[in-house]
């Protein structure tokens, strides 16, 4: 079992200034009633955490606050087949709730990084995204209704278990990606999906990252929606050589893994691979299942492979997706400027880049190059972060993002849900 201390982080690697006030493990809703009403009634901050996976530092507590563990309400309550829906708690696993919906032939669409050890709780507080975010779109786009304790211990419903509704505000839209600000959220109703019956793989290597985040918009611009597209720079590929023993940067300096889906999959992937053909300098496609997995094990091997260099900043900014390459290039020049050791992978088909730079020799010119690569983000259209929240270590951003009205704007909103401020001050707002 983990300690108090080891609790009051995550793995954005904030170091806490000492363990907190207490731990409450909650293993039902009314362990989250009765903590929050007593901690509004003290004025105690609360921190509510499910896996630690996150990497903005969401999850960081002090030694005055209480660390709220919700991963242990992790049963996933039903699965309707015909209504195409799941009610779950927050502490399920993400690929364990895809795994029982494939039972009944359906996807739970979002696909983080972190899929294998990740909480639905945690991805509703950061509107995750994933690898399949190219069609299926991010957390939002799947969740049709949420059970919320809110500061004072009040139980909510909010949603509906219809795709369709437009009764009142958009409660569940507001919640979900609002880091625990909020709400606790106990219990969600998602939107599942028909599993694709085929699915078809290409990966395509290009002579530089430049053509290929090229290649990957001239994919939009033909029209095309495959479900993943996936770019890897020659840097990542090279580290995952290392740990692998594989050849994928003698191949090439940049590679894109695309992979379509449906019953229309063949069809797509060879309009796929007649744009891929027109600038890779090589190109693999399969329609098997097992055999497209393999190819795809690259880009799954990325963080992998790069934490295996050293300690590590985990990184993440969006632009529109005709600036990509303009984004990545930056990237290279950032790191080329700061003498940091930056790598490279991405979500091409939403413009969401994963910069990771190396800490070590010297964590203060990673921190620079962070503050550029943010900087790079808003001057190119985009966002300072995509995927993994802003927590404590872009807080600093919102501003500069947001314009100071809006953010004045969205504290009165916290306000209104949490006018004691016990609910993760500190974070997002």
């Amino acid at each position: 079992m983990s300690s108090a201390l080891e609790l009051a982080t995550d793995r954005s690697g904030v170091a806490p200034d000492g363990p907190p006030r207490a731990v409450v493990r909650a293993t039902t809703v009314a362990d989250v009633q009765r903590t929050l009403a007593e901690a509004s009634r003290t004025g105690t901050p609360v921190v509510t955490r499910g896996a630690g996976t996150g990497l903005a530092g969401g999850a960081a507590a002090g030694p005055d606050t209480i660390v709220l563990d919700v991963s242990g309400l992790d049963r996933i309550l039903g699965i309707d087949p015909i209504d195409g829906i799941a009610r779950v708690e927050p502490g399920v696993i993400t690929a364990e709730l895809d795994r029982a919906a494939a039972a009944h032939g359906l996807m739970y669409a979002p696909d983080p990084g972190s899929v294998a050890i990740c909480t639905i709780g945690g991805n509703i507080a950061t509107n995750a995204g994933g690898l399949r975010g190219a069609k299926y779109g991010v957390t939002r786009d799947s969740v049709l209704a949420l059970d919320v304790v809110l500061a004072d211990g009040t139980r909510l419903h909010l949603g509906r278990d219809t795709v369709k509704g437009v009764v009142g505000l958009d409660l569940v839209g507001l919640l979900v990606g609002s880091e625990g600000t909020l709400g606790v959220v106990v219990g969600a109703t998602l939107r599942l999906l028909p599993r694709p019956a085929r699915v078809g793989t290409a990966v395509a290597y290009f002579a530089s990252v430049t053509a290929a985040a090229v290649a990957a918009a001239e994919l939009g611009a033909a029209g095309l929606r495959p479900s993943v597209l996936e770019l890897v720079d020659g840097k990542t590929l090279a580290a995952i050589d290392e740990l692998r023993g594989t050849d994928h940067a003698g191949r090439g300096a940049a590679l894109l893994l695309v992979q379509t889906d449906g019953f229309g999959a063949g069809e797509e992937l060879a309009a796929v691979a007649a744009v891929l053909a027109r600038t890779a300098s090589a190109l693999d496609t399969t329609h098997d299942v097992a055999a497209g997995a393999a190819l795809a094990a690259a880009r799954r091997d990325a963080l992998p492979a790069i934490e295996a260099r050293g300690r590590v900043l985990i990184e993440d900014i969006a632009v529109p997706r005709s600036r990509l390459a303009d984004a990545v290039g930056g990237v290279h020049a950032i790191a080329e400027a700061t003498g940091t050791d930056v790598y490279v992978f991405a979500h091409a088909g939403d413009g969401n880049l994963h910069p990771i730079i190396r800490l070590d020799p010297d964590p203060g010119a990673a921190d620079r190059a962070a503050e550029e690569i943010f900087a790079l983000a808003l001057a190119l259209g985009g966002t300072v972060s995509a995927e993994h929240g802003v927590g404590l270590l872009k807080r600093a951003w919102l501003e500069r993002e947001l314009g100071p009205d809006v953010v004045t704007l969205q504290r009165r909103i916290k306000d209104l849900f949490d006018p004691a401020g016990i609910l993760n001050p500190g974070k997002a707002l």
